[in-house]
């Protein structure tokens, strides 16, 4: 049987004492580079250690009982009844807007300042075959905040992919770089275009790249940012799988039409 490493990030002593106890406590105190966020402890462990193969791996963010609503032991319990034969397992919250839009891409580009330039050119990097507003995305597949436990084949996949946007934000000396460093909003004040662009890695890992095998915990379960149109979402995510197994056009056309018909209801309240 397998090990889980999941590893909770802390920030200074008064993060520390928020952590879940089930976690393992992973130190980034230092800090030295606040502007890459959860990126820079994920990487520098991955920089530092030997994973074990066999194994699966998570780095999670202070927040993420917050988020998720989960306790360790709910993950520790879901990873042993169904992760055996996974390599990646998704605790991914916010399932309205997995459901609502197309892809992570597209639902960043709407929410986020400023971050089409940076999703258009950052697509082809990441996976060639990605399409901004036209690769399907669903809760198969989608991640939010990193909250994901893999092993180290994916880390490794992944960890290429996100090098390539660190090297090119850190040498500074392009207008990819510019629109990566430059800030843009979030619910809780402002971070670099880089940071949401880090975020999207695995998911569109995950779409582009068939060959891995996804289980997902059952994201309705977790925090929302808008409530209601459940039952609508419920559907939209449902067309989204359907077309993403079968293909057919109908499916998705269907998800456009329900989409649609919430624009639609949300402009005449």
């Amino acid at each position: 049987m397998p090990d889980y490493h999941i590893f909770q990030i802390y920030y200074s002593e008064a993060t520390r004492q928020t952590l879940d106890g089930g976690f393992i406590p992973l130190d980034n105190t230092p800090n030295e580079r606040p502007d890459w966020s959860e990126y820079w402890p994920i990487r520098n462990f991955l920089l530092q250690n030997k994973l074990v193969d066999e194994d699966f791996y998570g780095f999670l963010s202070p927040k993420f009982g917050e988020k998720t609503r989960l306790a360790a032991a709910e993950v520790h319990n879901f990873l042993r009844r169904s992760g055996v034969a996974a390599e990646v397992a998704l605790f991914s919250p916010f399932f309205d807007q997995s459901a609502y839009y197309l892809n992570t891409f597209e639902q960043a580009a709407n929410v986020h300042a400023r971050m089409i330039d940076a999703c258009r050119q950052c697509a082809p990097l990441i996976a060639p075959n990605l399409e901004l507003f036209g690769t399907v995305m669903c809760s198969l597949n989608t991640v939010y905040s990193n909250f994901l436990v893999a092993k180290p084949s994916f880390w490794r996949r992944w960890f290429e992919i996100c090098e390539i946007i660190f090297r090119i934000a850190e040498k500074r000396n392009s207008e990819l770089a510019d629109i990566l460093n430059a800030p843009t909003g979030h619910r809780l004040g402002s971070a670099p275009i880089k940071v949401f662009i880090i975020e999207r890695v695995a998911s569109a890992l995950l779409t582009c790249e068939r060959r891995w095998r996804v289980i997902a915990y059952n994201p309705m379960k977790m925090q929302r940012f808008v409530e209601g149109y459940e039952y609508e979402q419920i559907l939209m995510d449902a067309l989204k799988i359907a077309y993403t197994v079968q293909g057919y056009e109908q499916y998705i056309q269907a998800f456009f039409r329900i989409r649609d018909e919430i624009i639609r209801q949300l402009q005449l309240t």
